[in-house]
Protein backbone atom coordinates (compact mmCIF):
# COMPACT_ATOMS: atom_id res chain seq x y z
CA UNK A 1 0.00 0.00 0.00
CA UNK A 2 1.54 3.80 -1.27
CA UNK A 3 0.91 6.85 1.07
CA UNK A 4 1.35 9.98 -0.42
CA UNK A 5 0.40 13.82 -0.81
CA UNK A 6 -0.24 14.72 2.97
CA UNK A 7 2.13 14.12 6.08
CA UNK A 8 2.05 10.75 7.64
CA UNK A 9 1.47 10.16 11.04
CA UNK A 10 2.29 6.64 13.23
CA UNK A 11 -1.41 7.45 14.48
CA UNK A 12 -3.10 7.09 11.36
CA UNK A 13 -0.80 4.05 9.76
CA UNK A 14 -1.88 2.73 13.02
CA UNK A 15 -5.59 2.76 11.99
CA UNK A 16 -4.81 1.73 8.62
CA UNK A 17 -3.13 -1.43 9.76
CA UNK A 18 -6.30 -2.29 11.70
CA UNK A 19 -8.16 -2.71 8.29
CA UNK A 20 -5.76 -4.13 6.11
CA UNK A 21 -3.94 -7.68 6.08
CA UNK A 22 -1.50 -8.14 8.24
CA UNK A 23 0.88 -9.06 5.47
CA UNK A 24 0.13 -5.72 3.53
CA UNK A 25 3.38 -3.39 3.62
CA UNK A 26 2.67 0.37 4.05
CA UNK A 27 5.04 2.67 2.06
CA UNK A 28 5.08 6.79 2.80
CA UNK A 29 6.24 8.44 -0.21
CA UNK A 30 7.06 12.15 -1.17
CA UNK A 31 7.65 14.22 -3.77
CA UNK A 32 5.85 17.50 -5.53
CA UNK A 33 4.54 17.08 -9.23
CA UNK A 34 7.55 19.41 -10.36
CA UNK A 35 9.91 16.04 -9.69
CA UNK A 36 7.35 13.66 -11.08
CA UNK A 37 5.11 12.91 -7.86
CA UNK A 38 7.83 10.56 -5.89
CA UNK A 39 11.11 11.39 -5.18
CA UNK A 40 11.50 9.64 -1.62
CA UNK A 41 10.42 6.54 -0.11
CA UNK A 42 10.23 4.95 3.04
CA UNK A 43 8.68 1.78 4.60
CA UNK A 44 6.59 2.17 7.67
CA UNK A 45 7.59 -0.73 9.95
CA UNK A 46 4.98 -2.75 12.06
CA UNK A 47 6.16 -1.02 15.30
CA UNK A 48 6.79 2.42 16.15
CA UNK A 49 7.25 4.84 19.14
CA UNK A 50 7.63 8.24 17.03
CA UNK A 51 4.93 10.39 16.16
CA UNK A 52 5.66 11.44 12.53
CA UNK A 53 6.62 8.96 9.63
CA UNK A 54 9.93 9.97 7.70
CA UNK A 55 9.67 10.33 3.92
CA UNK A 56 12.64 8.41 3.34
CA UNK A 57 15.74 8.36 1.29
CA UNK A 58 15.71 9.09 -2.39
CA UNK A 59 14.57 6.77 -5.05
CA UNK A 60 17.92 5.08 -7.18
CA UNK A 61 18.87 8.27 -9.41
CA UNK A 62 17.66 11.05 -7.52
CA UNK A 63 19.61 13.47 -4.77
CA UNK A 64 18.44 15.48 -2.09
CA UNK A 65 19.91 18.20 -0.38
CA UNK A 66 19.55 20.51 2.71
CA UNK A 67 20.23 23.88 2.55
CA UNK A 68 19.74 26.96 5.12
CA UNK A 69 18.44 30.37 4.22
CA UNK A 70 21.82 31.15 2.75
CA UNK A 71 21.59 27.96 0.22
CA UNK A 72 24.83 26.41 2.22
CA UNK A 73 24.15 22.89 3.88
CA UNK A 74 23.31 22.27 7.34
CA UNK A 75 24.95 19.57 9.56
CA UNK A 76 23.23 16.50 10.36
CA UNK A 77 20.04 16.46 12.59
CA UNK A 78 19.72 20.56 11.84
CA UNK A 79 16.34 21.92 9.61
CA UNK A 80 16.40 23.50 6.11
CA UNK A 81 14.73 23.71 2.96
CA UNK A 82 14.79 20.36 0.70
CA UNK A 83 16.34 20.62 -2.72
CA UNK A 84 15.69 17.43 -5.28
CA UNK A 85 17.99 17.07 -8.57
CA UNK A 86 18.14 14.00 -10.72
CA UNK A 87 16.18 12.77 -13.53
CA UNK A 88 12.40 13.42 -12.74
CA UNK A 89 13.16 17.37 -11.86
CA UNK A 90 11.04 19.09 -14.05
CA UNK A 91 12.45 21.81 -17.39
CA UNK A 92 10.06 24.84 -15.88
CA UNK A 93 6.66 26.26 -15.89
CA UNK A 94 5.30 26.42 -19.37
CA UNK A 95 5.48 30.05 -20.68
CA UNK A 96 6.49 31.61 -16.98
CA UNK A 97 10.25 31.91 -17.03
CA UNK A 98 9.69 34.45 -14.24
CA UNK A 99 8.77 31.30 -11.87
CA UNK A 100 10.83 28.94 -13.01
CA UNK A 101 13.70 31.29 -12.02
CA UNK A 102 12.73 31.66 -8.71
CA UNK A 103 12.38 27.81 -7.96
CA UNK A 104 15.36 25.90 -9.98
CA UNK A 105 18.71 25.87 -9.20
CA UNK A 106 22.28 24.51 -10.82
CA UNK A 107 24.56 22.87 -8.62
CA UNK A 108 27.65 21.16 -9.78
CA UNK A 109 26.27 21.40 -13.35
CA UNK A 110 23.02 19.28 -11.83
CA UNK A 111 19.16 21.08 -11.74
CA UNK A 112 17.63 21.36 -8.29
CA UNK A 113 14.16 22.05 -7.27
CA UNK A 114 13.65 24.07 -4.22
CA UNK A 115 10.81 22.58 -2.75
CA UNK A 116 9.73 25.19 -0.37
CA UNK A 117 9.34 22.05 2.24
CA UNK A 118 11.27 22.62 5.42
CA UNK A 119 12.98 18.71 6.54
CA UNK A 120 15.58 17.31 8.18
CA UNK A 121 17.88 14.07 8.33
CA UNK A 122 18.33 12.05 10.98
CA UNK A 123 21.51 9.95 12.21
CA UNK A 124 20.24 6.90 10.71
CA UNK A 125 20.04 9.19 6.68
CA UNK A 126 16.14 9.14 6.70
CA UNK A 127 14.61 12.10 5.56
CA UNK A 128 11.84 14.06 8.21
CA UNK A 129 9.39 16.34 6.67
CA UNK A 130 8.80 19.40 9.01
CA UNK A 131 6.36 21.98 7.56
CA UNK A 132 6.33 24.28 4.59
CA UNK A 133 8.51 27.29 4.77
CA UNK A 134 5.72 29.82 3.86
CA UNK A 135 3.63 28.64 6.52
CA UNK A 136 6.17 30.58 9.02
CA UNK A 137 4.53 34.07 10.16
CA UNK A 138 4.78 37.07 12.10
CA UNK A 139 2.41 38.15 14.46
CA UNK A 140 2.65 40.77 16.97
CA UNK A 141 6.09 41.03 16.64
CA UNK A 142 6.74 37.43 17.14
CA UNK A 143 7.77 34.85 14.50
CA UNK A 144 5.63 31.24 14.44
CA UNK A 145 5.63 28.36 12.52
CA UNK A 146 2.61 27.22 11.83
CA UNK A 147 3.47 23.60 11.97
CA UNK A 148 4.70 23.47 15.10
CA UNK A 149 1.40 24.52 16.50
CA UNK A 150 -0.29 22.26 13.91
CA UNK A 151 2.16 19.16 15.06
CA UNK A 152 0.84 20.20 19.00
CA UNK A 153 -2.77 19.76 17.97
CA UNK A 154 -2.27 16.71 16.57
CA UNK A 155 -0.42 14.80 19.33
CA UNK A 156 -3.26 16.68 21.63
CA UNK A 157 -5.92 13.61 21.23
CA UNK A 158 -5.61 10.75 18.94
CA UNK A 159 -9.34 11.42 17.94
CA UNK A 160 -7.70 14.26 15.58
CA UNK A 161 -7.00 12.94 11.74
CA UNK A 162 -6.10 16.71 10.25
CA UNK A 163 -5.71 20.03 11.33
CA UNK A 164 -5.37 23.81 9.83
CA UNK A 165 -4.23 26.67 11.37
CA UNK A 166 -4.14 30.06 9.66
CA UNK A 167 -3.72 33.69 10.27
CA UNK A 168 -7.55 35.67 10.48
CA UNK A 169 -7.64 39.28 9.56
CA UNK A 170 -3.90 39.48 10.60
CA UNK A 171 -4.51 39.48 14.93
CA UNK A 172 -5.41 35.92 15.52
CA UNK A 173 -4.42 32.55 15.40
CA UNK A 174 -7.28 30.20 14.10
CA UNK A 175 -7.12 26.30 14.35
CA UNK A 176 -10.08 24.28 12.45
CA UNK A 177 -9.57 20.25 13.74
CA UNK A 178 -11.11 17.55 11.81
CA UNK A 179 -12.31 15.45 14.85
CA UNK A 180 -15.54 13.58 15.84
CA UNK A 181 -14.48 13.09 19.06
CA UNK A 182 -13.01 16.28 20.65
CA UNK A 183 -13.27 19.54 22.23
CA UNK A 184 -11.97 22.67 21.86
CA UNK A 185 -11.11 23.01 25.50
CA UNK A 186 -9.03 19.94 25.50
CA UNK A 187 -7.22 21.06 22.76
CA UNK A 188 -6.68 24.70 24.41
CA UNK A 189 -5.37 23.20 27.63
CA UNK A 190 -3.01 20.89 25.68
CA UNK A 191 -1.66 24.02 23.65
CA UNK A 192 -0.99 25.56 26.41
CA UNK A 193 0.43 23.27 28.00
CA UNK A 194 3.24 22.88 25.30
CA UNK A 195 3.39 26.11 23.85
CA UNK A 196 4.12 29.34 24.51
CA UNK A 197 0.98 31.64 25.59
CA UNK A 198 1.67 33.52 21.64
CA UNK A 199 1.64 30.34 19.79
CA UNK A 200 -1.79 29.27 21.35
CA UNK A 201 -4.66 29.89 18.85
CA UNK A 202 -7.21 32.39 20.00
CA UNK A 203 -10.21 30.16 18.67
CA UNK A 204 -10.44 26.45 17.78
CA UNK A 205 -13.15 25.51 15.49
CA UNK A 206 -13.80 21.88 15.71
CA UNK A 207 -15.39 20.23 12.17
CA UNK A 208 -16.53 16.38 11.01
CA UNK A 209 -14.88 17.26 7.58
CA UNK A 210 -12.21 19.80 6.58
CA UNK A 211 -12.90 21.16 3.17
CA UNK A 212 -10.83 19.43 0.30
CA UNK A 213 -10.10 21.15 -2.94
CA UNK A 214 -9.83 18.71 -6.00
CA UNK A 215 -6.56 17.23 -5.20
CA UNK A 216 -7.22 16.31 -1.63
CA UNK A 217 -5.86 18.98 0.09
CA UNK A 218 -6.84 21.10 2.67
CA UNK A 219 -8.94 24.12 0.83
CA UNK A 220 -8.48 27.09 2.86
CA UNK A 221 -10.76 29.33 0.94
CA UNK A 222 -13.74 27.28 2.02
CA UNK A 223 -12.86 26.94 5.63
CA UNK A 224 -15.60 28.75 7.89
CA UNK A 225 -15.08 32.32 8.90
CA UNK A 226 -14.38 32.08 12.93
CA UNK A 227 -17.15 33.73 14.99
CA UNK A 228 -15.48 35.56 18.07
CA UNK A 229 -19.19 37.78 18.45
CA UNK A 230 -20.89 34.03 18.66
CA UNK A 231 -18.23 32.46 21.17
CA UNK A 232 -18.67 35.55 24.00
CA UNK A 233 -22.54 34.99 23.58
CA UNK A 234 -21.90 31.54 23.74
CA UNK A 235 -19.94 32.00 27.37
CA UNK A 236 -22.81 33.64 28.69
CA UNK A 237 -24.33 31.54 31.04
CA UNK A 238 -26.61 32.74 33.81
CA UNK A 239 -25.41 30.83 37.28
CA UNK A 240 -21.34 32.34 36.00
CA UNK A 241 -21.62 35.81 36.35
CA UNK A 242 -20.05 37.94 38.24
CA UNK A 243 -20.44 37.51 42.51
CA UNK A 244 -18.97 40.67 43.61
CA UNK A 245 -18.15 44.17 42.96
CA UNK A 246 -14.32 43.88 42.10
CA UNK A 247 -15.39 41.00 39.74
CA UNK A 248 -18.04 43.30 38.16
CA UNK A 249 -15.15 46.01 37.55
CA UNK A 250 -12.91 43.74 35.76
CA UNK A 251 -16.04 42.30 33.73
CA UNK A 252 -16.77 45.81 32.20
CA UNK A 253 -12.67 46.18 31.64
CA UNK A 254 -12.78 43.20 29.42
CA UNK A 255 -16.07 44.48 27.78
CA UNK A 256 -14.11 47.60 26.75
CA UNK A 257 -11.27 45.82 25.97
CA UNK A 258 -12.55 43.55 23.39
CA UNK A 259 -14.89 45.37 21.71
CA UNK A 260 -18.06 44.10 24.05
CA UNK A 261 -19.31 47.38 25.66
CA UNK A 262 -23.08 45.90 26.09
CA UNK A 263 -21.78 41.90 26.05
CA UNK A 264 -21.53 39.80 28.70
CA UNK A 265 -18.33 37.42 29.63
CA UNK A 266 -18.08 34.40 31.85
CA UNK A 267 -16.26 35.11 35.12
CA UNK A 268 -14.67 31.31 34.10
CA UNK A 269 -13.82 32.00 30.38
CA UNK A 270 -10.00 32.43 29.14
CA UNK A 271 -9.16 35.52 27.95
CA UNK A 272 -7.64 33.99 25.24
CA UNK A 273 -10.54 31.34 24.31
CA UNK A 274 -12.19 34.57 23.58
CA UNK A 275 -10.49 36.45 21.06
CA UNK A 276 -7.94 38.15 23.72
CA UNK A 277 -3.92 38.49 22.63
CA UNK A 278 -1.34 39.36 24.78
CA UNK A 279 -1.12 42.89 23.72
CA UNK A 280 -4.75 43.29 24.87
CA UNK A 281 -3.86 41.58 28.10
CA UNK A 282 -1.41 44.17 28.34
CA UNK A 283 -3.75 46.70 28.31
CA UNK A 284 -6.38 45.55 30.63
CA UNK A 285 -3.11 45.26 32.95
CA UNK A 286 -2.63 49.05 32.53
CA UNK A 287 -6.34 49.51 32.81
CA UNK A 288 -6.14 47.70 36.20
CA UNK A 289 -3.61 49.71 37.53
CA UNK A 290 -5.46 52.96 36.58
CA UNK A 291 -8.77 51.94 38.43
CA UNK A 292 -7.67 49.64 41.06
CA UNK A 293 -4.39 51.98 41.52
CA UNK A 294 -1.58 49.53 41.84
CA UNK A 295 1.86 49.84 40.18
CA UNK A 296 4.05 47.20 39.65
CA UNK A 297 6.04 47.04 42.74
CA UNK A 298 2.39 45.54 44.16
CA UNK A 299 1.88 43.00 40.90
CA UNK A 300 3.85 42.92 38.04
CA UNK A 301 2.23 41.55 34.79
CA UNK A 302 3.27 37.75 35.42
CA UNK A 303 0.18 36.59 37.11
CA UNK A 304 -2.31 37.98 34.67
CA UNK A 305 -0.73 36.34 32.18
CA UNK A 306 -0.70 32.49 33.89
CA UNK A 307 -4.25 33.15 35.46
CA UNK A 308 -6.58 34.20 32.42
CA UNK A 309 -10.38 34.71 33.67
CA UNK A 310 -12.36 37.32 35.20
CA UNK A 311 -12.42 35.46 38.57
CA UNK A 312 -8.80 34.78 39.04
CA UNK A 313 -7.56 38.05 37.63
CA UNK A 314 -10.31 39.97 40.45
CA UNK A 315 -9.00 37.28 43.22
CA UNK A 316 -5.43 38.79 41.85
CA UNK A 317 -6.38 42.47 42.46
CA UNK A 318 -8.49 41.30 46.00
CA UNK A 319 -5.16 40.12 46.99
CA UNK A 320 -3.75 43.46 45.91
CA UNK A 321 -5.97 45.67 47.99
CA UNK A 322 -5.84 43.76 50.91
CA UNK A 323 -1.72 43.67 50.68
CA UNK A 324 -1.66 47.67 50.02
CA UNK A 325 -4.53 48.13 53.29
CA UNK A 326 -2.14 46.58 55.70
CA UNK A 327 0.85 48.00 54.48
CA UNK A 328 -0.78 51.85 54.68
CA UNK A 329 -2.16 50.57 58.24
CA UNK A 330 1.71 49.39 59.18
CA UNK A 331 2.73 52.90 57.47
CA UNK A 332 0.46 54.78 59.51
CA UNK A 333 1.24 53.27 62.77
CA UNK A 334 5.23 53.98 62.34
CA UNK A 335 4.78 57.19 61.81
CA UNK A 336 2.43 57.72 64.73
CA UNK A 337 4.82 55.79 67.27
CA UNK A 338 7.02 58.03 65.88
CA UNK A 339 5.37 61.11 66.38
CA UNK A 340 4.36 59.76 70.30
CA UNK A 341 8.02 58.81 71.29
CA UNK A 342 9.44 62.01 69.54
CA UNK A 343 6.96 63.90 71.86
CA UNK A 344 8.19 62.16 74.77
CA UNK A 345 11.92 63.33 74.62
CA UNK A 346 10.84 67.24 73.88
CA UNK A 347 12.17 69.32 76.64
CA UNK A 348 10.54 70.23 79.55
CA UNK A 349 10.09 73.92 78.61
CA UNK A 350 8.19 73.02 75.47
Amino acid sequence: MLHKGDNFTTKLAHRIRSHIRKTCKIWNLYGPAEATLGSTYYLIPSTSDQPNVPIGQPFPNYRCLIVDEFSQPVILGEEGELLIGGVGVFAGYLGRDDLTKNVLLNIDDDLFYKTGDIVRLDSHRRLHYLRRKDHQIKLRGQRIELGEIEGCILGASSFVTACVVILWSKEYLVAYVQSDSTNAKLLRESCEARLPLFMVPSLFIVLAQLPLNPNGKVDRKRLPSPDFFGLLAQTEVANDRPTNEIEEEVHGLWCKVLGQDTGHISISVSFYSIGGHSLLLVQLYHRYQLLFDFDTSASTIAPFLRQTTIAEHAKIIGTIKSFDRKTKRWQSFNVNTGMTNNLNFLPEKY
